[in-house]
């Protein structure tokens, strides 16, 4: 087998730590990725697991700890928290986007980032939005999270002046499958300043937000 080369020095070059791409990768490959990171003293997290994949995983490193619905193991501790305050709101259109919007949230807070995750309140329902709209005021970023035709960015690009990060989901009928039409609603958005990532990319939503806190 290759053997796999670490960028170690991430942390200290951009402030975030490489994440491990669990989903292509067999067990014995994370594992032995793992083991470097324990030399190093490093904390990791993968991301993209199984459950199957996660279970064996924590057999073998008992210290880890694996995030069910977002499908990530973390080995090593989290970063403290450095505010009091949740620093990104996370929300999601339906219930059926938590999976990548709880992986958008463990990468924050491995980093340290403050978050608070917001369920259910899409535009089918408007009022669900509208209600919560001066708690989503008092963050600094907002990741969105939406499938269908993804038009929750949108709506609330419009009415709050926080940074948006608009996060497509694979989830919808018919020509929404595949998360194809929520990414393109969102990059053809009318609002402007909308940030748009990848289909699923709960992990890159992440480090957007990271890097606009940053600054």
């Amino acid at each position: 087998m290759n053997e796999s080369i670490i960028d170690f020095q991430r942390r200290t070059r951009i402030g975030v730590v490489e994440a491990i791409w669990g989903e292509h990768k067999t067990i014995e490959q994370i594992s032995e990725i793992l083991k470097k990171y324990q030399l190093e003293c490093e904390t990791a997290l993968v991301t993209r697991l199984t459950k199957e994949k996660g279970q064996k995983l924590l057999v073998e490193f008992p210290s880890a700890e694996f995030h069910e619905i977002s499908g990530c193991l973390t080995l090593g501790e989290f970063k403290e928290c450095t505010s009091s305050k949740e620093e990104v709101i996370i929300l999601t259109g339906g219930t059926s986007d938590v999976g990548v919007a709880s992986e958008a949230e463990i990468a924050l807070n491995f980093h340290g980032i403050k978050t608070k995750l917001l369920i259910d309140v899409g535009v089918a329902g408007l009022h669900r939005l509208l209600d919560r709209i001066e708690e989503i005021k008092l963050s600094k970023v907002v990741i969105a999270c939406a499938g269908m035709e993804g038009a929750l960015p949108t709506v609330l690009a419009g009415l709050i002046p926080q940074p948006i990060i608009g996060l497509p989901i694979s989830v919808g009928y018919g020509i929404s499958g595949g998360g194809k039409t929520a990414l393109e609603g969102m990059l053809a958005s009318c609002a402007p300043g909308l940030v748009v990532v990848n289909i699923d990319n709960g992990y890159g939503a992440a480090m957007a937000a990271m890097r606009i806190l940053s600054t």
